[in-house]
């Protein structure tokens, strides 16, 4: 099985086991994007086109889309719009232009109401064309525009004279003559391109005339994000975030899940494996206290990390694992065999198997189950028993928390027989026609039978 596979089934089996408080958070999330949204008030954005006449680059454009939302411009649009507590710094937070295809300078205004932000954005083109047509010498200034004109006079006046210097000079008779009307009409060629040339590199010739197109549509619909986006982004986050929180507690998660890791932690040797059916666990003794409770609405009272309980045989085939656990420490232990069962405390599943081993041993061995708590292991002191051993299930502690439990032990004075793991199954159903539980009982007690086996 791949990575990705793995992976995947990771998460599916996290929208499963936290369904109920993944479908919480959602609703808390949705809850926090609807606050979010009534503390900022809804905005509308309206656009504006400006059509910029003539041949123009790139770089060009993002001048005039940066000209545009400048301060020269925008300050002069707050000063015509007056509103109230909104000056030229906080309009510029609210305005954007940028260069479409096309040379389109589209400019962009947002307000709290349809009408402002249609008004903010025929302004603000207004005044960009205004400011725009100034810089590239469009306007009524005399000065800018006298400039230009009277060179062009200059030019045609010397054409002129050029023309009557060439009538008046001998028309061929002399070298000199031929010589100064050739140098006449190459002053007039190189005028001519001149000419050319100004009318080129003059902007107010290529580039003048802005336009903008028509006034900006009212907007219709809020500028994201809207209400509804907001509540759909916190229905997703946090159940999102919720995943990702798990898949990195699991990663770093450092319990024991194997039976020889388990016994190398313990520095012990496995006894055997036993089954506890995951319907006794669900019967059995509930908790109280609000924090309980909430866990177990919530469904964070189990564990999610743990694989799927396997279906196990029938009763029969669990009672075989318990006596061939018992009959294993009756024959590493001498007469008389008492031993203490060692069981962390809040492990409700190596309880459950504790309580069973110690029903299918019936006093041979002796046994006396204690609970140990894991944060400050403590067991007591050796009194009759001769030895200990611990009971407990996989993946549910790590290496240090076990190694403080057979120090204890050995605290105490109590040697380590084994280490049982007990793991949770789902029942069979009880089949029709099947042996009664007596008669079963009876055939395994029958001389004869084998109880020693693998576990």
């Amino acid at each position: 099985m791949s990575d990705d596979t793995i992976r995947l089934a990771t998460v599916g089996r996290i929208l499963r086991r936290r369904r109920r408080l993944l479908a919480v958070l959602a609703l808390v999330g949705a809850l926090v994007g609807y606050g979010t949204s009534v503390l900022f008030p809804p905005r509308y954005t309206a656009s504006a086109s400006v059509l910029l006449p003539g041949q123009w680059e790139e770089r060009e454009l993002l001048t005039q889309a940066e000209i545009a939302t400048s301060s020269v411009v925008v300050d002069r649009v707050a000063a015509i719009l007056r509103w109230n507590g909104v000056g030229g710094g906080e309009l510029r937070d609210r305005v954007s232009a940028a260069a479409a295809d096309g040379n389109i300078i589209k400019i962009s205004g947002t307000a709290e109401t349809p009408e402002r932000a249609q008004q903010l954005s025929d302004r603000l083109a207004q005044q960009f064309v205004t400011f725009a047509a100034r810089i590239a010498g469009d306007s009524t200034d005399s000065a800018a525009v006298t400039g230009p004109e009277a060179l062009r006079q200059q030019v045609e006046e010397t054409n002129r004279r050029i023309t009557d210097l060439a009538e008046a000079a001998d028309p061929g008779r002399t070298v000199e003559s031929v010589q100064a009307r050739t140098a006449l009409a190459n002053l007039r060629t190189a005028l001519e391109e001149a000419m050319q040339k100004l009318d080129q590199a003059d902007p107010a010739a290529g580039q003048a005339g802005l336009v903008v197109m028509g006034p900006a549509a009212r907007p219709t619909g809020e500028a994201p994000p809207t209400r509804t986006q907001l509540v759909v982004t916190g229905a997703l986050l946090f159940p999102l975030l919720t995943v990702v929180g798990h898949l990195a507690a699991a990663r770093v998660n450092r319990r024991l899940r194997t039976e020889p890791e388990i016994a190398a932690a313990l520095g012990s040797a496995l006894l055997g494996t036993v089954d506890v059916p995951e319907e006794e666990l669900a019967h059995r003794p509930q908790e109280q206290g609000r924090r309980t409770r909430i866990r177990r609405l919530l469904g964070v009272d189990t564990r999610w990390d743990v694989p799927e309980p396997q279906m196990s045989g029938d009763e029969d085939g669990r009672r075989i694992r318990y006596r061939r656990v018992c009959a294993r420490l009756r024959d590493r232990l001498p007469a008389p065999r008492r031993l203490l069962v060692v069981v962390p405390d809040g492990d409700e599943t190596a309880r459950r198997a504790a309580g069973r081993l110690v029903a299918e041993a019936g006093g041979n061995p002796l046994l006396r189950v204690v609970d140990v708590p894991v944060s400050r292991p403590m067991v007591p002191d050796r009194d009759t028993e001769t030895g200990a051993v611990v009971v407990l299930s996989a993946g549910n502690w790590t290496a240090a928390e076990l190694a403080g439990i057979a120090e204890a032990c050995a605290d105490g004075g109590h040697d380590l027989v084994g280490i049982v793991v007990a793991g949770t199954v789902r029942a069979r159903p009880a089949r029709p026609g099947g042996r009664p539980a007596d008669e079963t009982t009876a055939a395994l007690a029958a001389p004869g039978h084998t109880t020693g086996g693998a576990g």
